[in-house]
């Protein structure tokens, strides 16, 4: 895949100069356009060999264009803080939004490529990375971005003598380090696991551009102009219409019209005295286990999910009340605010995860997608289609980083939601949980029980799995949490 880039790619410095005023004209109008848009984020990834001139690239970019509609972000070793989330939290968070262009300087291919190269890890690892990523950069593909990934390549003669050259002039010296001569040591052994990754990673939505680094006209032009070009495209084709349909075969729903949530037990109550003494034993087990010694190498991510007035703030306000409040952060989710919309759907909740030894309540969650978005027509069919794989792949991720994914689905009857209703209208102060659009939804009851079952069907896994929970009686429901939560984090302490 690199040869194309040591064939001693030049541009003179005259062809240079004429070139590179029109250029940056062409690149700033581009960007007012994508800005003025706001349709779709330009992610560009900057990787490559040491010495290849990624840096100056990313510099050069910054002053051709407009840098107030640039994010540019540099990674390296992860910060501690970085350390303790899924390795793709530090990703998520420097995506750009939509109108704006994101560069990236190191992006969610080195740690992958660096661990193989010096064995931390197997060829198995690798696959399994390459795998992540090609379905990470097709959600972005699928909800509008446009990837650019350049790899800036230096043959091995070029890399040595670009090492030398800049560690011999006094004001460049600094930026030649003995890592960076401990990786040249093995780049026979990076070009190899670069271009399996590469040759992977090259896809139809997100194709890998090789530049030959040693001339830096050349480079810069390259660059830009593959920028400017890209962006045109974009830019001029007809805008997707949000009805589009999805190729995959419908979602059919069962011939004798049983759904998983028809079998479920909403007769179980539990006596008042029973269930405070209950309450209270378990919320004190609930208090011990986050005071374990190993409990600070976990996360704990709950989701809680249910018909309106299942219960599912009084479920959470029971976890709360067990907890320290330095551990826990509750999150409420609505519809998405103008600066989420401008970011993929699951941004929004990548951005709330905590560190370890803390957890994180979501009251609604990334479900939304596939419930009240595509019970509601919010969300195109492709998109929530696509979206049971993409919620699969980010608690999976949670999970590999050592967090314990609790979900709970909290079920009544329509009698027993029709009851709360009344119930909240005549309280004062639970007036404001009824809404017309409370009474509105009550309509589509059977919509919301097929798209739930289909949820559950898709998205229960070992590592993520749903506890669905009768909760017409409140005690019952509560406990029946409390009790998993706590049996959950037991085993895992103890593993």
């Amino acid at each position: 895949m690199f040869e194309s880039a040591e064939l001693g790619h030049k541009l003179s410095k005259g062809e240079y100069k004429r070139i590179e005023p029109k250029l940056r004209v062409d690149l700033l109008n581009a960007q007012y356009q994508l800005s003025q848009l706001g349709k779709f984020p330009v992610i560009v990834l900057i990787s490559g060999v040491r010495g290849a001139g990624k840096g100056e690239t990313v510099n050069l970019l910054n002053e051709w264009m407009d840098p107030r509609h640039i994010h540019t972000h540099a990674f390296d070793n992860p910060s501690d803080e970085e350390s303790e989330r899924p390795p793709m939290w530090r990703y998520w968070r420097a995506l750009p939004p939509k109108g704006k262009i994101g560069i990236l300087f190191g992006s969610w291919y080195t740690g992958p490529i660096i661990d193989r190269v010096f064995r931390r890890s197997k060829a198995k690892d690798l696959l399994q990375s390459v795998e992540e990523i090609n379905r990470f950069e097709k959600m972005l593909a699928d909800d509008g971005a446009l990837i650019l990934k350049f790899w800036f390549h230096l043959s091995k003669k070029a890399q040595r003598t670009r090492l030398k050259a800049l560690e011999s002039d006094p004001q460049t010296r600094w930026r030649v380090t003995a890592r960076d001569w401990s990786f040249f040591k093995l780049y026979d052994r990076f070009y190899q696991v670069s271009e399996d990754a590469l040759r992977e990673t090259s896809t139809a939505w997100a194709p890998w551009i090789v530049v030959e680094g040693s001339d830096p006209e050349y480079r810069a032009v390259t660059a830009g102009r593959t920028l400017l070009e890209a962006m045109h495209k974009r830019l001029s084709a007809p805008p997707e219409r949000r009805s589009k349909k999805s190729d995959a075969a419908p979602l059919v729903e069962p011939v004798d019209n049983l759904h998983l949530l028809d079998r479920l037990d909403l007769s179980q109550t539990l006596p008042r005295k029973r269930y405070q003494k209950e309450l209270v034993e378990l919320q004190g087990e609930l208090a011990k286990l986050t005071r374990h010694p190993k409990f600070c190498e976990h996360t704990v991510v709950l989701v809680f999910e249910g018909m309106d007035a299942a219960g599912k703030g009084g479920a959470i306000r029971r976890i709360t009340g067990a907890v320290d409040a330095r551990l826990y952060h509750s999150i409420p989710i609505a519809a998405p605010t103008d600066e989420e919309r401008a970011q993929p759907y699951l941004w929004r909740f990548w951005r709330h995860l905590p560190r370890k030894g803390r957890f994180v309540i979501y009251d609604r969650s990334w479900y939304g997608r596939v419930l009240v978005e595509r019970v509601e027509g919010f969300a195109a069919e492709a998109d929530w289609l696509r979206a049971y794989s993409e919620i699969n792949d980010f608690e999976e991720q949670l999970a590999r980083a050592g967090a314990i994914v609790a979900k709970f689905w909290l079920q009544i009857s329509k009698e027993e939601q029709y009851r709360r209703f009344k119930q909240r209208e005549k309280t004062r102060f639970k007036q404001f949980k009824i809404t017309p659009e409370d009474w509105r939804n009550c309509e589509k009851w059977n919509a919301y029980q097929v798209a739930a079952a289909d949820m559950i069907e898709r998205t229960g896994t070992g590592h993520a799995p749903w506890t669905l929970v009768g909760a017409n009686d409140k005690y019952h429901a509560r406990i029946t949490i409390l009790k998993t939560l706590t049996r959950a984090l037991r085993a895992r302490l103890k593993a």
